[in-house]
């Protein structure tokens, strides 16, 4: 098991060096008294100021419903001050710099698990992300957009099976993406839009 200790307090360090202020007018997310009201994938979370601690509702957030990975991740976007300008021109992962050195790595987290739970149904894919705020692309057989953070938008993309070729699937981000998380986060924030798309699907 990976140990997220370090990282995490890195990314803590980071939080508190940066304002209240300045990270709700970066970030997109409102100020709750002295806290950042975040939305991630279906659930509601209070980050306070500065201890960096996730509330979900009056209690802290236990680690098993919001694992110390994807707050690092949250920490990483709210940290970030850079008000780069969304550019509407897709990427692929290995477009993002150093991108090509873990494509594979990155296609066995996010892509192969995409394709495997909604590669039969890529009709699914498009319930779920439209119950959580996304909508239809038009890309490929079944092509969806969602804003995993205010400033971050994932486009997903599945291709139904036929006689000649399986199943496929892509995931593309805004070429401005690279000015607000490191490559690294990409791998972590594909593979949790993923995985959290695929649990709200069981759940409907």
């Amino acid at each position: 098991m990976v140990n997220y200790t370090a990282a995490h307090e890195v990314a803590l360090e980071k939080f508190r060096a940066c304002s209240l202020a300045d990270m709700a007018r970066c970030s997109g997310y409102p100020i709750e008294g002295n806290t950042l009201s975040v939305d991630f994938l279906g659930g509601h979370y209070n980050v306070e100021y500065p201890s960096g601690q996730f509330w979900s509702g009056s209690v802290p957030t236990p680690s098993d419903e919001l694992p110390v990975f994807t707050q690092i991740l949250i920490l990483h976007y709210l940290a970030n001050l850079n008000e780069s300008v969304e550019t509407g021109t897709l990427i692929s992962y290995k477009e993002l710099p150093g991108g090509s050195i873990y494509i594979q790595p990155f296609t066995h987290r996010a892509i192969d698990p995409l394709v495997r739970s909604f590669g039969a149904n890529p009709d699914r894919l498009l319930d779920v992300a439209t119950r959580l705020g996304g909508q239809f692309n038009g890309l490929g057989d079944m092509g969806v957009t969602f804003r995993v953070f205010p400033r971050i938008p994932v486009t997903l993309i599945l291709w139904r099976a036929d006689d000649e070729f399986p199943a496929s699937g892509n995931i593309l981000f805004d070429a401005s993406a690279p000015s607000i998380l490191p490559t690294e986060d990409y791998a972590v924030l594909a593979s949790a839009v993923v995985f959290g798309f695929k649990r709200i699907s069981a759940e409907l």
